[in-house]
């Protein structure tokens, strides 16, 4: 772990902090302590402005509609994973014995989420300008911005349609099926209380964007109107 606080010019003031971002909940659960899954979350939204304020100075011809966009697809799944090898950072996960031999360590959703951990490790630790030091070596060169893959933001889409309607809508994740190493995911989007759509995924994310594509086949076989 010191090898990855040198590669990113880090000093953790609370190392422990630094620990429990690399530490999966197989681990967390086999050795009774705290998982990255409370750093998962605010990493995310850490990540979350890093990459609007980047994509804000950075395009001044965009519209609101074109940056979500293109923040949607610099802070999926797969650009999470993009970041995550460009540290090697699957070698310094911590994993409980069963999630080691079934080869937890390449599974993607597990990467991803240790990233986002690792973002928010380093803001709580060190604030909000010390995850610039992670951003501007690993997400920036990286990203997934300029590149041509077919990655569709579902999510994005379904919002675009009920936002100027002024509707809501909000995901609820119902179930959590399978052991730690091989989870499944079962979301449900509403719209204004309304179930919209199911789906399910390897990881939180994954179930979300299917969810919001069942609702948008839904929208487009009913025709609705907004």
């Amino acid at each position: 772990m010191t090898e990855l606080e040198k590669y990113f010019d880090l000093d953790f003031k609370d190392k422990n902090l630094l620990e429990i971002a690399l530490t999966h909940s197989s681990y967390a659960n086999e050795n009774q302590t705290r998982s990255n899954e409370r750093l998962e979350f605010i990493g995310d939204a850490v990540l979350d402005l890093l990459m609007g304020k980047y994509l804000f100075d950075k395009h001044k011809e965009f519209n609101e509609g074109d940056l979500t966009k293109q923040r949607a697809k610099n802070v999926c799944e797969t650009a999470l994973v993009e970041y995550a090898k460009e540290c090697d950072l699957k070698k310094y996960l911590l994993l409980g014995k069963g999630e080691q031999k079934s080869g937890g360590r390449n599974r993607v959703a597990l990467q991803a989420d240790a990233f986002e951990a690792l973002i928010g490790a380093v803001y709580m630790d060190k604030g909000l300008e010390e995850t610039y030091k992670i951003f501007n070596k690993v997400v920036i060169p990286v990203s997934l911005e300029d590149r041509d893959e077919d990655f569709v933001d579902y999510k994005s889409y379904l919002q675009e349609l009920v936002q100027s309607d002024k509707r809501t809508l909000e995901y609820k994740i119902v179930a959590e099926d399978g052991p730690s190493h091989d989870k499944k995911f079962t979301t449900r989007v509403y719209m204004d209380e309304i179930l919209m759509g199911e789906g399910n995924g390897k990881s939180k994310k994954i179930a979300e964007q299917n969810s919001a594509e069942m609702a948008l086949k839904k929208l487009a076989m009913k025709s609705m109107k907004f």
